[in-house]
This record gives C-alpha cells, sequence and structure tokens, in this order.
C-alpha cells in the first residue's frame, strides 16, 4: 500500500489525554462476558464461523470510536452510524474503539454504501502493535468486487498475502450494493474474510498474534472521494 495513512484513537483513550478527536497523521472498556443477542443479522452458512463469548458490539448510537475533521478525511457520527469521508486520493483512514489487544477473533461490521466510487476500499483490522501505528492485519474490500488480506508493517510496503500480492475479485461479492456484511477472522496465524456471510478468502500469517482492533476506508488511486459508514459492529471469541 503505497498511500497517506491517518489514525483516528478511540475517544475514550484521547480523553485520558485531554486530547479527544485529536488525529495522528503519519506513515503507513468492560465487556460483556457471557454470549448476547447481538440483534445484528447474520447470513446462517457453512462458512460462518462458530463463535464464543461476546467481547464487543457497538451499534453507533452513542460516540465511543475515534473521530476527527481535516483537509484530508473526515471521520464523524451520522445518522447512528460511522462515516467515514475521505476527500484526497489514496488515502487510508482508520478508527479504533478503544486501546485493548484482542487475540483470536471474529468481528463482523454492516458497511454502509454512500454512493461511493467503486474503487473505495473499506473493512476490518486487526491485531494492531501497541505503540507501532503502522503494523497490523487489515482485510479489505470494495464495491466492484476486489479483496485482499493485507500485512501493514512499520517502515515496509504493505504485502498483499492473498493473490500474489495483488488485488483479487470474487463472484461472491454483490457490485455496487447498498451495503455489505464483512467478517473477519483473526486467530492463531489464521486469517479470512467474510463478506455477507460468505467466505471469500482465506490465508495463513503468524507475524502479529494480538493487538488491536478497527474499521478503516481507502480511497482509490484514482478517485478524489470516498464516502462509507459503519454500523453494527460485533467482535466474539474464536475458540
Amino acid at each position: 500500500m503505497k498511500s497517506n495513512i491517518k489514525v483516528i484513537l478511540a475517544i475514550a483513550c484521547l480523553a485520558l489525554a485531554t486530547l479527544a478527536c485529536a488525529a495522528v497523521t503519519g506513515g503507513g472498556s468492560e465487556t460483556p462476558v457471557a454470549p448476547i443477542d447481538t440483534g445484528v443479522p447474520v447470513v446462517p452458512t457453512e462458512s460462518q464461523p462458530s463463535t464464543g463469548d461476546v467481547l464487543l458490539i457497538d451499534d453507533f448510537s452513542s460516540a465511543q470510536w475515534g473521530t476527527g475533521t481535516d483537509a484530508d478525511s473526515s471521520v464523524e457520527y451520522a445518522s447512528e452510524a460511522l462515516q467515514f469521508i475521505v476527500f484526497t486520493k489514496n488515502y487510508f483512514v482508520w478508527s479504533t474503539p478503544d486501546d485493548q489487544d484482542y487475540q483470536n477473533v471474529h468481528m463482523e461490521v454492516t458497511v454502509i454504501n454512500n454512493d461511493t466510487d467503486e474503487t473505495t476500499a473499506f473493512g476490518l483490522m486487526c491485531n494492531q502493535q501497541a505503540g507501532v501505528d503502522n503494523s497490523f492485519y487489515y482485510f479489505a474490500m470494495t464495491p466492484a468486487g476486489q479483496y485482499a488480506i493485507a500485512k501493514a508493517e512499520a517502515g515496509q510496503t504493505d504485502v498483499f498475502l492473498t493473490n500474489n500480492d495483488e488485488w483479487a475479485s470474487s463472484d461472491l461479492v454483490t457490485k455496487n450494493a447498498s451495503s455489505y456484511r464483512v467478517g473477519a477472522d483473526c486467530s492463531n496465524g489464521n486469517l479470512t474474510l467474510y463478506v455477507d456471510g460468505q467466505q471469500i478468502t482465506s490465508i495463513s500469517d503468524s507475524t502479529y498474534t494480538g493487538g488491536g482492533v478497527a474499521v478503516f476506508a481507502w480511497s482509490g488511486e484514482e478517485a478524489a472521494s470516498a464516502n462509507v459508514s459503519f454500523d453494527d459492529f460485533a467482535m466474539t471469541e474464536l475458540p
């Protein structure tokens, strides 16, 4: 990934440092422990993993994730969702819910397509390394049906672990849908991407074994804008 990056930290974390809503620009809470009904629609397929305890759930009806706006992008709560608008080509922005480290998780989030360019990439991040902004895994898809699972490492060019370091396309992804349910497994070196309950791809890499989580948007190399919203985030423990 050769792009500019902006990190937007969780509001709760920044508040501790009296820096709420601040954004960091550069290169590259207590939660329930018993299973509960998330209220999030999940397509039942054999591809969907069985999961355990709920670690984090958020319908974005109240502020928890990091927010901020500048000349390059805007991440703000709107219509009970977290809206990402990117004003700059090839710009990667993410937001975190907290400063916790997680291991062996399954995540899901609904991504609302606000008539964004079909080259806009979006999805989930896991195993963000503490104190190292640009070291993590990310699970990306576009409204054009492209996808990738990638590894970012501080000081290095990102590597797409899937499809020989290139974007790939899947017929399982509905093109230019109004919304997508994006899912990811991040567990014991196994990385899997799901879209609307269907497994799209899976890969093994054990560089990172735990860390923070986030949602992200990434504008295309030739598109000057991107606009998506995130809703109904759920993260559960994998066996």
